[in-house]
């Protein structure tokens, strides 16, 4: 039975506890479409792509990790973003956006499942709102483990080690783009940080530190906490549910 848009945003509240966190943009209910919902799509980035693949499957509701606003972006609806908000509009589309609080859930969340998946169980937090994961881990160096992340993944990664090959025996994580992380993770006593992205310093802090720093993609390490919560959700809630992945090299 289709339920309201609203009982469906009070079960994502309740769920990912979006005023637990300082984020960059608005959580829950970004884009309001019909009263009732029946069938969700979830997704990683409120694309144009993504937005046409849930129209044609005809979908309510799109839940996603990176919705339509952000802090200090231009607010004109021009260009990309009247695109996708007109389709939206237009088949009457509501869209749920959750940006770190879906990161940050312990069993459902990007950095949770990302860990299950690589095989990790997380024992500490650390970073900025404790977004970032570290476990023990048993590689014979960092190379082992970024040929690791890269089979399970899919995809290449980006590996910056020190001369030396050291064994890996805590690992540390968070997904996306948290390079600026890496201090964090070496206070943290891990001998390797894996997440999407590098930017120029964390090369030397790697070679100077004796910390291995692994990039595997931005959307490589956030393509698993959107289909978990909004399976989770629909379960709960009697919805259709499908996860639409949209393939990004970032």
């Amino acid at each position: 039975m289709p339920i309201h848009r609203d009982t469906l945003l009070q079960a994502l509240d309740a769920l990912l506890q979006p005023e637990r966190f300082k984020d960059y943009g608005p959580n829950g209910l970004q884009v309001e479409g019909k009263a009732q919902i029946a069938r969700i799509v979830s997704g990683v980035t409120a694309s144009r792509a993504l937005i046409d693949a849930a129209i044609a499957q005809q979908a309510d509701a799109i839940f996603v990790h990176h919705g339509l606003f952000w802090r200090g972006q231009d607010g004109r609806v021009t260009g990309w973003m009247k695109q996708r908000l007109q389709r939206l509009l237009t088949h009457d589309i509501s869209l749920y956006a959750y940006h770190l609080p879906l990161d940050a859930h312990p069993e459902l969340g990007n950095n949770a499942r990302l860990g299950a998946l690589l095989g990790w169980q997380a024992d500490a937090r650390f970073g900025e709102q404790d977004l970032g994961c570290v476990a023990s881990a048993d590689y014979g160096n960092a190379q082992l483990l970024a040929q690791h992340v890269q089979q399970v993944l899919g995809r290449g990664t980006t590996l910056v080690a020190p001369e030396d090959a050291k064994p890996i025996r805590r690992v540390a994580w968070c997904s996306g783009g948290a390079q600026g992380y890496f201090e964090a993770a070496m206070a943290a006593g891990a001998d390797a940080f894996i997440t999407g992205e590098i930017s120029e310093p964390q090369a030397h802090l790697a070679r100077e530190s004796g910390v291995a720093f692994i990039a595997a993609g931005h959307h490589a390490t956030e393509r698993y906490g959107a289909p978990a919560v909004a399976a989770h959700v629909a379960a709960q809630l009697g919805l259709e549910h499908r996860f639409i992945d949209i393939d990004n090299p970032a």
